[in-house]
C-alpha cells in the first residue's frame, strides 16, 4: 500500500511539472487547483485523505490569494452547515426538553428567539410550575383579586416597576409587552398562566389566604385559623401576612409565615359573613368540623378545629348511640382541659345561626371536614400543652 501510494504521488508530481513548458493562463490555473481541491467532498476514491493530505501543501503554495480567501469561505460554510440548532429538534422532543425546565430555565430559552419565546411562555409550561408551588395556597378569591388588580391603575405601576428588578419576576417581565398592559388588543395577561406565577412571585402582589396560628402562634389563636392577605418574599421564602381590622383595633402585619402555615380557603365565604351550614344533618360522633367563631360581631370570623362529640345521655358505645338522630349537636374542642368554658358547645341542628353572647363569642357556621390532609394539618398544629 505504501509502495502504492509513493508511485501515485511520484506519477502525479511528474505529470504535474511536466506543464512547467507550457505555462497556461492564470484562470485555467487557478480553475484547475479549484476543480482538485473540490476532489475531497468525493467518498468514491479510496485514498482519497491520502492524496489530499500530500497534495494541500502544494496546491496552497500555488493558490493565488484570491483562491486561498474562497477556499476559507468554503471551510466556514462546510462548519456552519454542520452545526444543529435546537429549533431542528423535533416538535414532541423540544416540548420534552422544555418540560423539564424550571421557570428560570423558561426564561432563558424564552429571550433566545422569536420562536421559542412563544413556546416558552405557553399556559400548559406554566400551568405544571404553577400547580407544584402554589396551588395549596391560592383559590378562586386569590384569582379574582389578581383579575382585579390587572384591571386596576396599579397593574401599570406594578409591572413598570418589574422591569429594574434583577430577579426572576424582572426577567420575566421583560419578555411580556407590558407596556401596553391598558391596551387589550395588543396584551392579554388574563389569559397567561405566566403572568399569574410572575404576579405571585413578585412579592409586589397581595393575594387573600388563610394562615393556621395566627400571630406567630399566639396562644389566643391555637387551632385556628384566619383570613389574610399574603405577599411572598423570595429571599427567605416566607410570606408577610396583613390580617383584617379587629373592630377598632388597626390592622395587624405578620412577617416570616412558612409555607406549611397556609391554605387556599376552602369554602369561598368572606370572614364578615356566616358560612351557610349544609352538613348539619349528616354529622355523626367522631367527625372532624371546622367551626366559625369571633369574639364580638365588630371582628371577622376564624375557623377553629373541632370534633363532634357524644351527649351527655349517650354512653359512647357505637352500638346503641343515637345522637345523630337528636337536633342538638355537641362539638368538642380537645384542645382545652375539661371544665375549661372553650371545651364545649351546642349548636341546633335545623335551625342553627350565629350563637353566643360577648362573654364567650359568637359560633357561626359549620363545614365537615372530608380530607385525612386537612385533618393531617390540624393535628400537625396540636398543642404540646392542654390549654385552660
Amino acid at each position: 500500500m505504501l509502495f502504492f501510494l509513493c508511485t501515485c504521488c511520484f506519477s502525479f508530481l511528474f505529470f504535474y511539472k511536466s506543464f512547467v513548458l507550457k505555462p497556461l493562463p492564470i484562470w485555467a490555473c487557478e480553475m484547475r487547483l479549484l476543480s482538485i481541491w473540490f476532489l475531497k467532498d468525493f467518498s468514491f476514491i479510496p485514498l482519497r485523505k491520502a492524496i489530499i493530505s500530500v497534495t494541500h501543501s502544494l496546491l496552497t503554495s500555488k493558490m493565488s490569494p484570491r483562491m486561498k480567501n474562497l477556499k476559507s469561505k468554503v471551510d466556514f460554510n462546510e462548519t456552519k452547515s454542520s452545526e444543529m440548532s435546537v429549533l431542528d429538534l423535533p416538535d414532541l422532543v423540544l416540548e420534552c426538553i422544555l418540560e423539564k425546565l424550571p421557570p428560570e430555565g423558561l426564561c432563558r430559552m424564552a429571550s433566545v428567539c422569536t420562536s421559542l419565546r412563544d413556546k416558552c411562555i405557553s399556559d400548559h409550561l406554566w400551568e405544571k410550575h404553577m400547580k407544584s408551588k402554589w396551588c395549596k395556597i391560592v383559590g378562586p378569591a386569590a384569582y379574582r383579586e389578581w383579575l382585579w388588580f390587572l384591571a386596576s391603575s396599579k397593574g401599570s405601576i406594578f409591572f413598570n416597576q418589574g422591569k429594574q428588578n434583577g430577579s426572576l419576576f424582572g426577567y420575566l417581565v421583560r419578555l411580556l409587552p407590558f407596556r401596553n398592559i391598558s391596551k387589550k388588543s395588543s396584551f392579554t395577561p388574563v389569559d397567561s398562566v405566566m403572568s399569574w406565577y410572575l404576579a405571585l412571585e413578585s412579592g409586589k402582589f397581595w393575594f387573600p389566604a388563610q394562615v393556621y396560628n395566627r400571630e406567630n402562634g399566639h396562644v389566643g389563636f391555637l387551632l385556628s385559623c384566619y383570613d389574610a392577605e399574603l405577599s411572598y418574599d423570595q429571599r427567605t421564602n416566607t410570606f408577610q401576612a396583613r390580617y383584617p381590622p379587629h373592630g377598632r383595633r388597626a390592622s395587624t402585619v405578620e412577617s416570616g409565615v412558612t409555607w406549611d402555615r397556609l391554605r387556599a380557603p376552602p369554602v369561598d365565604t368572606s370572614p364578615h359573613d356566616l358560612h351557610i351550614s349544609d352538613c348539619l344533618n349528616e354529622l355523626h360522633p367522631g367527625d372532624h368540623i371546622e367551626i366559625q367563631w369571633r369574639r364580638n360581631k365588630e371582628f371577622p370570623y376564624g375557623w377553629w378545629y373541632g370534633a363532634v362529640g357524644h351527649l351527655e345521655t349517650c354512653d359512647g358505645n357505637a352500638n346503641y348511640c343515637r345522637c345523630h338522630e337528636s337536633d342538638t349537636l355537641l362539638l368538642e374542642f380537645n384542645q382545652y382541659a375539661h371544665g375549661s368554658r372553650w371545651r364545649t358547645t351546642t349548636v341546633n341542628r335545623k335551625n342553627h345561626r350565629e350563637e353566643g353572647n360577648e362573654a364567650d363569642g359568637f359560633y357561626g357556621g359549620i363545614r365537615k371536614i372530608c380530607s385525612k390532609e386537612e385533618i393531617c394539618a390540624w393535628k400537625k398544629l396540636w398543642p404540646a400543652e392542654v390549654l385552660e
